[in-house]
């Protein structure tokens, strides 16, 4: 007879998972309360790829779009001080304030229904925060001073030679960077031919602008040398939603416990019968998905306020799988259901709710740009006049006529009035010309003859016209003593 093999001792230790305990401070505080440095291992893999690209293309548009025109005019600007917005060429101005209120809802809807179905997506994706630090700055730190173990190792030792070139150098190509942002900015709030002008000329003689631009230069660097994942885990308001947002039905990075746990170290059998029997998850505990995180989380603790769904997590444990012979996936984006109870996403009645609020907004956005004019016209009767008797005794009211042009050509306006009984008089000149963005303000004189009148307070139509074609019909009241037989 053959000898029994002798019985191996398991290799792996049973996690706390089972334990009744709960995270009460985030990841970026130790236990007396100060700043956990976090030191996060250079991902890679097939999301990470996918990231690169994504932040490629991003960062190519956000460098570009100042600089491409639509007609004359930049494809994005956000003139606050002087009240100049630019969309995709279209100028917007203060009389747009109800395009603005009703885009700001539309945005925000759209935020709400794409995190409640797909999570924190947009912080590790598209997130101008997390592309400058994860694919930037993070990056040439990973170059200068080497990953995790060697920053970690650096900040450890002396102030030596190798110490203060590699932290100069860093922190001298960071405040570059970061003087090249806030021209960026600033170039979307204030157009890049006038901040060409700032090279033109000496700092003193636009010293506010030179201000501002240094402000935003130290303010990015700041940000992205030092505040880093602080950004994400205590100051930017929307990883707070989630709290409110997310559901058991939201897709976000998940780690699968039901297949992962309980966890051990070490290689699993190969044999099926000792797998089979082997009480071990797939998790192998070796503590990568941690390692690689840029908030400092575990993942396997379950959806957390400073998870950013970046999915180095995704990539960090599809290596270890692949090395172990295991199934990829152990964590992944999946919803909680799904986990747990084996079910496919279906859109569910929030979600429903939330598209149907949408899709009202936007068709309401769609209306209104649509009926939106090139000449804003505001007609007020004139401050403390009613109506006046003519010589030839015709009544007549006077008028403010407010013209703003909203585009950046040269318009040539005509006024007329829509009643035949009428007559109208602009003061001066018969028609105007508006330069591009000028506003203009006349007065008119509007007779009616006594034996037609119109009624008493009774909606007259001007018809306006810009370059010979009409574009635009504005009502206003026409006061008279009595009503016309």
């Amino acid at each position: 007879m053959k000898p029994e093999k002798p019985t191996k001792k398991k290799r792996y230790k049973v996690s706390d998972y089972d334990k009744d305990e709960f995270r009460d401070s985030i990841s970026t505080i130790d236990s007396s309360g100060k700043r956990a440095w976090i030191y996060p291992k250079s991902p890679s893999g097939r999301y990470h790829f996918y990231r690169k690209i994504v932040a490629a293309f991003l960062l190519v548009f956000l460098f570009g779009a100042p600089f491409i025109k639509i007609n004359g005019n930049p494809l994005l600007l956000f003139d606050v001080l002087s009240r100049r917005f630019v969309i995709l060429g279209q100028l917007f101005t203060p009389q747009d304030f109800h395009l603005f209120v009703l885009g700001m809802l539309l945005f925000v809807v759209f935020v709400v229904i794409f995190t409640v179905v797909f999570g924190r997506v947009f912080c590790g994706w598209v997130c101008p925060q997390t592309i400058f630090m994860e694919m930037v700055f993070r990056k040439i730190e990973y170059f200068i001073e080497g990953d995790a173990a060697a920053q970690k190792k650096l900040n450890k030792q002396e102030w030596d030679t190798e110490k203060i070139g590699k932290k100069t150098a860093k922190h001298l190509i960071f405040l570059g960077i970061s003087f090249l942002i806030s021209h960026t900015f600033l170039a979307y709030i204030v157009g890049v031919d006038r901040l060409w002008v700032l090279f033109e000329d000496t700092p003193t003689t636009h010293m506010s602008l030179f201000i501002a631009l240094i402000v935003f230069t130290f303010l990015f660097y700041g940000v992205f040398a030092f505040l880093r994942e602080q950004v994400c885990t205590t100051i930017c308001p929307y990883g707070r939603l989630q709290g409110v947002l997310l559901d058991n039905d939201s897709i976000v990075v998940a780690y699968d416990d039901v297949r992962g746990e309980p966890r051990g170290k070490g290689k699993r059998e190969s044999d099926p019968i000792e797998r089979a029997a082997d009480p071990r998850g797939d998790c192998v505990d070796c503590h990568l998905c941690v390692d690689v995180c840029p908030t400092g989380i575990d993942i396997r603790n379950g959806t957390q306020l400073e998870c950013i769904n970046c999915t180095a997590c995704i990539d960090a444990c599809d290596s270890i799988m692949t090395k172990f012979d295991l199934p990829t996936g152990l964590v992944r984006y999946a919803s909680r259901n799904e986990i747990e109870k084996k079910q496919k996403f279906k859109f569910t009645t929030r979600m429903t709710a939330y598209s149907v609020v949408l899709m009202l907004l936007m068709i309401a956005m769609v209306g209104l740009l649509a009926v939106r004019t090139q000449v804003e016209t505001i007609v007020l009767r004139a401050q403390g006049t009613t109506y006046q008797t003519t010589e030839k005794g015709d009544i007549r009211n006077m008028f403010t006529l407010l013209l703003i042009n909203k585009t950046s050509d040269t318009l040539n306006i005509n006024v007329k009035l829509e009643e035949e009984n009428g007559t109208i008089q602009m003061i001066g000149t018969d028609k105007y010309i508006l330069l591009p963005e000028q506003t203009v303000k006349e007065v008119i004189l509007i007779d009616f003859p006594k034996d037609k009148l119109p009624p008493k307070r009774s909606d007259i139509h001007l018809q306006i016209f810009s370059n010979g074609e009409q574009i635009e019909t504005v009502n206003t009241k026409f006061l008279s003593p009595f009503v016309a037989n």
